[in-house]
């Protein structure tokens, strides 16, 4: 396993990490074998939010690290905050990034995940309503308290970044985005400058070349998904070429196709951080061998193209 600083926080972090949405429909003994896969193959980071099942994802991630008996001091755990989901039928209904609510949120969250910090924690999408002073006290109520350590954001602007930053005393670290072979506009937008087609429309505000300029750590969200939560592309028979082209690469490199699904994010050189989100192990382990294979140039382009995009 690889591991490379996240933003300019100093923490070393595995280039793979463990995404626990899905961990709250598994039990127990399920749930442990997950975690201790993941641990095994070198993955010292988990991620969750406190909105994945009202907390039950955290609550059984959190359940399962004390369970293998890891050391705390020996991993990082990051959550997010900032959505706020009716009791009643778990729908969203607003963002929230008051204080009241922030700090609320997370105090519930480290109660879920057994701990009394979180390394990371993430404001999980925009608040347009958002009081920057309001943020920046309950950002440095939870950093002076001990609770949490770096902070960050998820599915935001290069101009959203800024805006917040511009209030907060603390480092935004962290932006986590989709991105992957099914999910590829903010490289589209970079080969098509100066263009009028389709792909040159910019949706994300230069997000990579952003990123890259501020030291912000992308991590890469559903990477085996194409469009929305539309499905997977990996065996999908909607994408032969992309297939064709992963097998291809991947018996070059004497690995499964899951892991040059992953390989293709952690070459590019914005030092992306890629959150694995299956919950079956042995899939787990094809797609962490991903953090130690190193693709070409000419493979990743051809991917790239194989994936549907063109080179203009």
């Amino acid at each position: 396993m690889k591991y490379s600083e996240i933003g300019t926080s100093g923490v070393k972090a595995s280039r793979v990490a463990l995404g626990a949405m899905r961990i709250r429909g598994k039990n127990g003994d399920e749930a442990q074998e997950i975690v201790r896969t993941a641990l095994d193959g070198g993955i010292n980071f988990f991620d969750t939010a406190d909105c994945y099942g009202a907390g039950a994802s955290s609550r059984r991630l959190g359940q399962a690290l004390k369970d293998v008996g890891v050391d705390r001091s020996k991993i990082f755990v990051q959550t997010k905050f900032g959505i706020y989901r009716d009791p009643k039928d778990d729908n969203i209904t607003r963002y929230d990034f008051s204080k009241d609510h922030l700090v609320a949120a997370l105090d519930s969250e480290l109660k879920n995940l057994q701990t009394d910090y979180v390394d990371f924690v993430l404001l999980h999408r925009p608040d347009t309503l958002v009081d920057l002073d309001d943020l920046a006290g309950a950002f440095n109520e939870l950093q002076s308290s001990g609770k949490v350590r770096h902070f960050g954001v998820s599915n935001m602007n290069p101009m959203q970044v800024e805006m917040l930053q511009s209030a907060l005393d603390q480092k935004l670290e962290v932006n986590q985005l989709q991105f992957g072979l099914g999910h590829t506009g903010m490289v589209q937008q970079e080969m098509h400058v100066n263009m009028e087609d389709t792909p040159s429309i910019d949706h994300d505000g230069g997000l990579i070349s952003y990123s890259r300029l501020k030291r912000m750590t992308i991590q890469a969200w559903s990477p085996f998904q194409f469009g929305f939560f539309e499905g997977v592309f990996i065996d999908n028979p909607k994408f032969p070429e992309l297939n064709e082209a992963l097998q291809s690469v991947a018996d070059a490199h004497g690995v499964a196709k899951n892991a040059i699904a992953v390989a293709w994010i952690l070459r590019h050189p914005a030092r992306m951080q890629v959150l694995l989100g299956s919950m079956t192990p042995s899939r787990l382990r094809e797609m962490m061998a991903g953090a130690d294979i190193e693709i070409t140039a000419q493979e990743w382009y051809d991917l790239y193209v194989a994936a549907g995009n063109d080179l203009p």
